[in-house]
């Protein structure tokens, strides 16, 4: 079983972290620090998860040379605002996708398609999201400014498209936060985007089962996507 401590070797053409999960992977107190902050053991496998699929920048466990004894020479402010222009960029981009994913489980509860314990669950999944709006919102402004909510429409003509949507709009979902996690510098931001990764990625599970289909469809390690992979894929769903 892998833990907090282990060393993970990424998935052949897989970038390796830096920033934050760069430091928690080097040095045993941040990584202490940030378990707590993000639930204890229960993150330890979360965060080993994230590692194996982002990969780890200790190059003694790909054999490659070492790199990280580069002499950094920018001073520290610096680095806080490159760090907080990286994670504002990251919030918004996520906060961009919550407010789709929000407005699309409203629209679709109030659409008359679904009823009963169906309806319900849509309900709770559009509640979480709109959660992580309200956080993603929060966190937004006090690195800068957030991103504004943009007008959506989404196509909700019958329960089983809806469905696939929702199943891809999460799988897609999980897959960003993914994305971006080796980018992120904030510990405190990458413990709440972990949080939201989670969630993400179990709406998806439960979306994929409705479905008949996997319920991991990437097997051990989930694969993450890149911004310029997911933008063009929410695009049609605002209305420019």
């Amino acid at each position: 079983m892998l833990d907090a401590d282990s060393q993970s070797i990424p998935p052949e053409g897989q970038p390796r972290p830096t920033g934050a999960l760069a430091e928690l992977q080097r040095d045993p107190y941040s990584r202490a620090r940030f378990l707590k902050l993000a639930g204890g053991v229960g993150a330890a496998g979360a965060l080993s998860a994230l590692l194996a699929a982002c990969g780890s920048d200790d190059d003694s466990s790909s054999g490659g040379t070492t790199t990280s004894s580069k002499k950094d020479t920018k001073t520290t402010d610096e680095k806080m605002s490159e760090g907080g222009g990286v994670d504002l960029e990251i919030v918004n981009y996520a906060l961009t996708l919550e407010y789709l994913e929000a407005d699309f489980y409203q629209k679709v509860a109030e659409s008359g398609l679904f009823a009963g314990k169906e309806l319900d669950l849509i309900k709770l999944f559009g509640e979480h999201e709109q959660a992580h709006v309200d956080a993603l919102e929060s966190t937004a402004k006090s690195l800068g400014e957030a991103a504004p909510k943009p007008e959506t429409t989404f196509p909700l003509e019958s329960k089983a498209a809806v469905l696939g949507l929702a199943a891809t709009v999460e799988n897609l979902g999980a897959a960003a936060y993914l994305g971006q996690a080796a980018r992120i510098q904030d510990p405190a931001i990458l413990a709440a985007a972990l949080a939201i990764h989670t969630v993400e990625a179990r709406h998806a599970a439960a979306l994929n089962r409705m479905l008949g289909k996997n319920f991991v469809p990437d097997g051990a390690f989930a694969k993450p996507a890149s911004m310029e992979e997911v933008l063009p894929l929410v695009k049609p769903f605002i209305v420019a």
